[in-house]
């Protein structure tokens, strides 16, 4: 093919591809300002506390994404369960608390959430890096690397009935989600300057450490000892604490607190006062 028609199709594919992503932008901001569904609105009040908490310019904001989310993403129940508005509803509403104030695309790698009616078994591989071991596992959740968030809907619903345990398992995993976009779960999300990451990976890293150390010690921590497995796990466990119990974590933790509020562009201090 001569170089001037290779350049001439790659121009158009570009601009197909722009055309696209400007028409579901466009599609998107009609879907965050229609109306919303006043069944959904009560679902929202029964299982998910921290709804009844947010002001209601946020309020508004998250129906808007819920919107978005259920006509983008794809739900499948397993082991019999059948996918109602109720379960619908209820993950959307957490999984878009996280982003509420992030402007940008709403999960744009993830295409499935796969819910089981409880937890579920599931095989783990690991390495020590010669021999690899597969064991199953009980799991309440999974994060996936290509397009899929796997739940318990038991779980899934407690995690928002409960809001103050410090244990969410829907944050959890979409905080995983949040920090796959840029290639890794390595417990450093995509940030929005290069200084952020310097203070970021310091306040992570010493806070990381700190919590490694504690744990070997066997001594009590605010933050679940199962951030202690690898910087991935951390964030997410921290993200719980961020939206669980914003008051003791800002004051055990407040460097973390504070990158945080940077990273979510929210502070839930300010919807419990």
């Amino acid at each position: 093919m001569p170089i001037i028609l290779l350049i001439l199709f790659i121009l158009m594919i570009a601009a197909v591809v722009w055309a696209f992503k400007l028409k579901r932008k466009r599609f998107n901001e009609k879907l965050k300002s229609a109306a919303f569904n006043p069944a959904w609105i009560l679902i929202l009040q029964k299982n998910m506390a921290l709804y009844n908490k947010l002001p209601d310019t946020l309020r508004h904001k998250l129906h808007g994404l819920i919107n978005v989310f259920l006509h983008e993403k794809n739900f499948s129940g397993y082991n019999g369960l059948k996918i109602s508005d109720e379960i619908k509803v209820t993950i959307a509403g957490q999984a878009c608390l996280l982003m509420l104030n992030r402007d940008e695309a709403l999960y744009p790698t993830l295409h499935n959430i796969l819910v089981y009616p409880a937890a579920f078994k599931s095989m783990q591989t690991t390495s020590d890096g010669t021999v690899q071991t597969i064991q199953e596992s009980v799991r309440l959740g999974e994060s996936w690397h290509r397009g899929h968030v796997v739940l318990s809907w038991q779980h899934a619903k407690q995690g928002g009935v409960v809001d103050g345990d410090g244990h969410n398992v829907v944050y959890h995993e979409f905080a995983h989600q949040l920090d796959n976009l840029d290639g890794a779960i390595d417990g450093t999300p995509e940030l929005d300057s290069a200084a952020n990451y310097t203070t970021w990976v310091k306040v992570f890293g010493h806070e990381f450490g700190q919590l490694r150390e504690l744990v070997a010690a066997n001594k009590s921590t605010l933050i679940d000892a199962y951030g202690a497995e690898s910087e991935g796990e951390f964030f997410a466990v921290v993200t719980e604490l961020f939206f669980e119990q914003p008051e003791k974590f800002e004051k055990k933790h407040p460097g973390l607190f504070k990158e945080l509020i940077k990273f979510y562009h929210l502070n839930p201090l300010e919807w419990i006062h």
